[in-house]
């Protein structure tokens, strides 16, 4: 096999706030804002009012309910993982590992971001409010599911898919089912990924006792299983599109993404994963923009033709 070494995390940079930025990895919320913003988009769409688009102060605590969800959910996640990322070469150059970052500091910062999410759904409506408990069981389990189940990635998956759903809830005060259709096109989009991420991490789990796709079935079920998820993902977006009767534009968007898929899984092999890097991530972030513009282009588009 000619697969490459785990790629190391990068340095820590000086700065305590920048220092925390980096510890939670707050340049990948890419990921899951624009679904986010789409889903608000997409719930808008059929409201009576408002033209099609929502509030600014909608708008508002959504962003910050996502910043604050993804903020509270990573804060737990190094902090339940310290010890384990302090034995991992790819993440022993973490905050918590360096201790450049206490415990303590990334327990409070944790706390703040859950209540700063607690303080959103709150302005937002009252069933973003109730849903809450559940989204924050769902965030803080993830963390512990490496620990017993290979079916960590869906978990990440859903944990994820989540926020089409809550920022369409905060819309509409109610749970559509469009709004589940996708859910599950982010949820099987990220634990496809996730699956090929984790490939990295095979001999340390391994070794370790952690659960996981690759340590449990191999890098080449990994890779078709990877695969599955991402044609579910395909097929849920164009789902998505059929039951919204979405335009020309969205569908250029889908067949860009489904591209981006196929690329994706065309980088890699199970005898070389050399090409599982930053520049893998950067494909992803490109998926979840690239769909957002598109919905939101294809909405202005009807609006304007509906004039």
């Amino acid at each position: 096999m000619t697969a490459s070494a785990p790629v190391a995390e990068p340095q820590i940079p000086t700065g305590k706030l920048r220092t925390f930025l980096e510890a939670i990895k707050f340049e990948h919320t890419i990921f899951a804002l624009p679904f986010a913003y789409t889903g608000m988009l997409l719930a808008s769409k059929d409201l009576p009012t408002g033209g099609g688009l929502p509030s600014l102060g909608q708008l508002l605590w959504i962003t910050i309910a996502m910043v604050a969800a993804r903020a509270f959910a990573m804060a737990l996640n190094r902090l339940i993982d310290r010890e384990i990322d302090a034995r991992n070469p790819r993440t022993a150059n973490r905050a918590l590992p360096r201790r450049l970052i206490s415990s303590a500091e990334m327990a409070a910062f944790a706390t703040v971001a859950g209540v700063v999410l607690a303080l959103a759904a709150w302005q937002l409506n009252p069933l973003c409010l109730a849903l809450l408990p559940g989204a924050v069981v769902i965030l803080v389990a993830y963390s512990y599911t490496k620990r017993f189940t290979w079916l960590c990635h869906l978990v990440l998956g859903v944990a994820i898919g989540l926020a089409p759903i809550g920022a369409w809830s905060a819309i509409t005060a109610t749970v559509d089912s469009r709004a589940l259709v996708l859910g599950l096109a982010v949820a099987t989009w990220i634990a496809g990924f996730d699956l090929l991420y984790a490939c990295q991490d095979i001999e340390f789990d391994r070794a370790n006792g952690l659960h996981s796709v690759p340590a449990r079935f191999g890098i080449p079920v990994t890779l078709r299983a990877s695969s599955l998820l991402h044609i579910l993902t395909v097929a849920s977006l164009i789902a998505t599109g059929l039951l919204m009767g979405l335009g020309a534009i969205y569908w250029l968007g889908v067949l860009a993404a489904a591209g981006l898929l196929v690329y994706e899984h065309s980088l890699l092999t199970p005898g070389d994963l050399s090409r599982l890097d930053l520049a893998f991530f950067n494909v992803n972030g490109y998926i979840a923009v690239i769909l957002f513009v598109a919905t939101s282009g294809d909405l202005a588009l009807s609006g304007w033709l509906a004039r």
